[in-house]
């Protein structure tokens, strides 16, 4: 069995606290800031160049190649080995399990919002 012995780095989940203090638009808007400071600035994706590159901003320098590229694969929902920026953004809410809770919450509000500033008239 592959990863038996293996422990996984532990993360804080932060998002909880950053959408609970900035709102859905707001959160959604860091994330956009994140994938910006992440991805290829020439192919405007996160590929797993990228990720080592700027793994040290995320305190993931020690992680290995294989480690790097596992993370890109488990977001990379169109196979082609690279995250847009949605891919990244459902990737940060479906692993943070405290926003798993709270994003039906955030999706309302984000469409309340998107509502109110197209009333229709």
């Amino acid at each position: 069995m592959a990863g038996i012995g293996k422990t996984a780095p532990e993360f804080e989940d932060l998002l909880p606290v950053m959408a609970d203090k900035l709102g859905g638009e707001g959160l959604m808007r860091e994330l956009s800031n994140g994938f910006k400071m992440l991805m290829d600035k020439d192919k405007g994706v996160i590929t797993v160049e990228s990720l080592k590159r700027n793994a040290a901003m995320l305190g993931l320098q020690d992680l290995r190649h294989d480690e790097l590229v596992s993370m890109v694969k488990e977001g990379d929902t169109d196979g082609d080995g690279a995250l847009n920026e949605m891919e990244f953004c459902v990737l940060m809410f479906r692993l943070s399990p405290g926003l798993m809770e709270e994003s039906q919450l955030l999706l309302e509000e984000i469409l309340q919002d998107d509502l109110n500033s197209s009333a229709f008239y």
